[in-house]
């Protein structure tokens, strides 16, 4: 498989995971109400950056360049710095601690459909 396939994948997985934030906060926004869809919004966006963050660090590490300073300090507090903004998301700006948690799972489900196309539309 060739670099292609992977760069390809990753752009879907990107969009994918857009596309379910979106869905996501729009069936958040029918079923619940405002603030709850603005906490899966801001929750997808949070995995969105992410997922990103975890694609570039597997990138470096298939190079043979080491990340600077800065990029090895953010990966090491990547999970601290989400846990801070979630935890001022839900104590003090009030959204919906439920549709935060949900909408940090965007990532996951995209990678879900990803590999469901996969299976499906190039299985050989």
């Amino acid at each position: 498989m060739s670099g292609d396939f992977y760069e390809q994948a990753l752009r879907r997985i990107r969009i994918l995971t857009v596309v379910v934030g979106l869905a996501g906060t729009a069936a958040v926004l029918i079923l619940q109400n405002f603030r709850s869809a603005a906490g899966f919004l801001l929750g997808a966006a949070l995995s969105s950056l992410n997922f990103y963050g975890i694609a570039s660090l597997a990138k470096v590490l298939g190079r043979s360049a080491r990340p600077g300073p800065v990029a090895a300090v953010l990966i090491a507090l990547r999970y601290l710095l989400i846990g801070s903004v979630v935890y001022v998301m839900i104590k003090i700006l009030g959204v919906g601690s439920v549709a935060v948690l949900w909408g940090l799972l965007a990532a996951f489900g995209a990678v879900i459909l990803e590999i469901l196309y996969e299976l499906i539309f190039h299985a050989n």
